[in-house]
């Protein structure tokens, strides 16, 4: 089916390499997800092109490329930017429901339509050029899905979810990015082959999980994967989650207070978004009599496995479960300044801001009645106050350091030399008027003579 669509507006850059392949007898389209976007009116991020010339051939028209895979994918230089020229193909074998064995090279655009995940991604478009107007091409009611706001596979749906399980998840991420419903035909096929989704590797989950925890309310979308059989494949730790009652006012099992606590991060901080998530995922193995005892330590263990199973790096992982091993403080207004200050010193201060994030989110997701947290903005303040009054919150903000105190004392690099500067800290800790240079040197001399 074609229809002529006058609105799809395509960089120059793009538009050349068209052209230039047309005007070398070729087909060539823009293709996927950038005709997509474009009919939603969305300026696409990048620009895809598919023609029915060879790799080789595509080379013979422009110099300046590259093709350095088997999948037919040449880059092009154009103006100042990089185009992927993809020529027309097949794919067959997906023995381990993520790569094709095989790839073969067709001439037929409709055959490569035919092999991609939704109809909404398998439109192509033709720029107007010599006076014609721009041709839609959409065998499959990609345009009519995407004005329905439907995720429908192409074709046989369980076809295509053996072909690549990741693209079940890739539904569950468009219906929440996009606000739109997975077709019930659609969605039975991946309940039925949710299984597949284990064989996925944490590189491709990740990259889909990013993208679902930028979502305005991630909680649609853990809500889908549970609904469609996935959370069990891809996070059996929070599946579980469902089974253990909450006493919350909004959320009456952990997994429900997990994923609203999450929408109740800010959209654009991954660490936050994950933290939230995970920030309770120990619980269902510490429940007893009501309580979930040490909870924040478990799940940070179980957190950490989570995260390096999904292949985050590792200073994602560090920020993330040393938010969860520490969310559940509990501040009191008795507390006196030296107790602010080990508190400080315990999370450190960069990581101040994250937390209290965190915990008003799980305020938030616990039900909390009043938009204001007291408590939490009377720690704040009193944080602030210790930050002003430059008080030492790490051994780096001690007026002295290793070599001042060996030089004072006059011994070597050793164990003594962290002991001495330990017990300054803890000293420091509790007067914060200590730390001055000759009144710390002068306790060095203590400690040293005492031990």
């Amino acid at each position: 089916m074609t229809r002529t669509v006058p609105h799809i507006k395509v960089p120059a850059d793009v538009e050349r390499v068209v052209a230039r392949l047309v005007a070398a007898g070729y087909e060539a389209y823009v293709v996927g997800g950038c005709v997509r976007d474009a009919l939603r009116g969305v300026d696409p991020h990048d620009w895809d092109i598919t023609t029915n010339a060879t790799p080789e051939e595509i080379q013979k028209v422009f110099r300046r490329s590259l093709y350095l895979n088997h999948f037919g994918t040449v880059v092009v230089r154009s103006g100042e930017h990089d185009v992927e020229v993809t020529t027309y193909r097949i794919e067959a074998d997906y023995a381990d429901h993520r790569h094709p064995t095989s790839v073969a090279f067709t001439d037929s655009l409709h055959e490569d339509l035919s092999r991609r995940d939704f109809t909404m991604n398998a439109m192509a478009w033709r720029p107007a050029a010599d006076g014609r107007a721009g041709e839609l091409v959409d065998p499959f009611g990609g345009q009519r899905d995407l004005e329905a706001r439907v995720i429908r596979a192409v074709g046989e749906p369980r076809e295509r979810f053996r072909e690549d399980a990741l693209r079940m998840l890739r539904a569950v991420r468009f219906a929440t990015v996009l606000d739109f419903r997975i077709d019930s035909g659609t969605a039975d096929a991946i309940r039925e082959s949710a299984p597949l989704a284990k064989t996925l590797s944490g590189e491709r989950v990740q990259q889909e999980m990013v993208k679902i925890l930028g979502a305005p309310m991630p909680s649609i979308a853990f809500r889908m994967l549970d609904d469609l059989g996935l959370l069990e494949a891809l996070i059996p730790e929070l599946a579980i989650a469902k089974t253990v009652p909450q006493d919350k006012a909004v959320a009456e099992d952990v997994f429900e207070h997990s994923i609203v606590t999450c929408d109740a991060t800010p959209a654009n901080d991954l660490v936050l978004r994950l933290a939230g998530l995970l920030h309770d995922i120990g619980k269902p193995a510490t429940f007893a009599d009501g309580h979930f005892h040490q909870h924040e330590f478990v799940g940070e263990a179980m957190a950490r496995e989570i995260l390096r199973r999904w292949r985050f790096d590792k200073e994602t992982i560090v920020q993330v479960t040393h938010l969860i091993r520490n969310h559940m403080f509990w501040y009191q207004t008795e507390w006196t300044g030296s107790a602010v200050r080990r508190f400080v010193r315990k999370v450190g201060l960069e990581n101040i801001p994250a937390l209290f994030a965190l915990r008003r989110a799980d305020n938030i997701g616990s039900g909390a009645r009043s938009p204001r947290m007291y408590a939490l903005e009377s720690l704040w303040e009193r944080v602030q106050e210790e930050i002003r009054s430059a008080s030492a919150f790490s051994l780096r903000d001690l007026a002295v350091n290793g070599n001042d105190v060996m030089t004072a004392l006059g011994i070597p690099p050793g164990p003594l030399v962290g002991r001495v500067l330990n017990e300054l800290f803890e000293r420091v800790t509790d007067d914060p008027a200590l730390n001055k240079r000759e009144a710390l040197l002068e306790l060095a001399r203590e400690i040293s003579r005492r031990d």
